[in-house]
This record gives structure tokens, sequence and C-alpha cells, in this order.
């Protein structure tokens, strides 16, 4: 089993990555591979909306995302970190997030989803429930911890004061592992739910 976790910060040894280092070392104590990658410093635009990925099976922007992309279709789960600025998440991770999900086609179903969050003082939840809806529409099972998935402090030093946060990721961590584990034994025995028609509703067609 794999876990991809991604760093949405521009900085690999900040509050962010020390709370993702805290789930993937505890992920692996369980027995789950992890791999962390950082896309916080890349340049990374948004999507443009030109259809070319519906055709060719990955987004036109030949760059991290479609890396990632191959990355996250071989894993069992997927987290997602980010810092807080101005009260929701880092907007190259936000853009890189619309155009990973929107871009890929192949099936999410059942690949457990966690989001870790990390400010200084306030912000964390706002942006704790933005990321966690790329999950929810994906049909990805959120993976909960004793407490909402956030550390504090302005630096990696003072998250490393932060034992309340600290023992929420590794919380998160033994229960993504758990459910992951707990999933495949499920698939083994009853498959993957039946898979429901797309439907596309506009209200403004009267339809």
């Amino acid at each position: 089993m794999k876990v991809l976790l991604i760093n949405g910060s521009p900085k690999s040894t900040g509050c962010t990555a020390r709370a993702l280092r805290e789930v993937a070392d505890t992920l692996q104590k369980e027995g789950v591979e992890t791999e962390i990658i950082t896309v916080g410093n890349q340049p990374v635009r948004g999507c443009i909306n030109c259809g070319y990925c519906k055709s060719n099976k990955k987004c036109v922007f030949d760059d991290i995302v479609n890396q990632a992309a191959e990355k996250f279709k071989e894993a069992d789960g997927l987290v997602i970190g980010s810092p807080v600025y101005y009260g929701s998440a880092n907007g190259t991770l936000v853009s890189f997030l619309d155009r990973l999900f929107y871009s890929t086609d192949f099936p999410k179903t059942m690949k457990a989803g966690a989001a870790v969050v990390s400010c200084r003082r306030g912000g964390n939840s706002a942006t704790f429930d933005e990321l966690n809806k790329y999950f929810t529409i994906s049909q990805m099972p959120v993976v909960s911890s004793r407490y909402w998935n956030m550390v504090h402090g302005f630096t990696a030093e003072d998250v490393e004061k932060d034992a309340e946060g600290l023992a929420t990721m590794r919380v998160l961590g033994r229960n993504m592992a758990f459910l992951m584990k707990g999933i495949a034994l499920a698939k083994e025995a009853y498959g993957l739910p039946e898979a429901e028609p797309s439907v596309f509703t506009n209200f403004m067609d009267g339809k």
C-alpha cells in the first residue's frame, strides 16, 4: 500500500512539511509506503478549460501536475497539506489540485483522502474544509483524527511544541492505514460499489 502526500507550502522543511512528516512516519510504522512531493514552490498555473485533458487523458501543461497524476493513480491514499494564506489554502496548491482532479479520469473511488493544515493562529478550519471538498466530490472516504487535522506555529520548531497537533497527525496516520487496509479487504470480498452513471443537470435550461 502507498500514500502520496502533497506539500502545498513553498517550504520543503516548514510547518506543513513537519506535520506531513509526522503522518508519513506513522504510516510507515503501519507498513504503508509513503512519498512526499512539494508543489508549493512550483510554477503551477490554473486550469484554462481548454478541453485537452478530455481527449488526451492528461493536462495540456506538462508540469508537476501530470507527474503527480501518475503517482496518484497508483496510490491507495492521498494526503493534502497546506499552509493558511488569508484564511484559505495556498493558491498554487489550489491550482495544482483543480488541474489534478479535473484532468485525470482514472477512478478515485475508495482511495482514502485526508487534509492537513498549518497556520500561525487562525484560518485552519476554513482551509481544512476547502481541501476536504476535493475528496468528497471524488468518492474518496475522508480520514478523520481525534481533532481537526491541524498544527500551529510560525516555524517548524514551533510545530515541535504543538504536542496536541503532532498527536493528531499520528492518530490520522494510524486511522488512514486502518481504513485503507479495511477498504482493501472489502474490495477483495465485495468489490467496489456499483457505479452510478454521470448526470449533468443545468437548471438554467429548464430540464
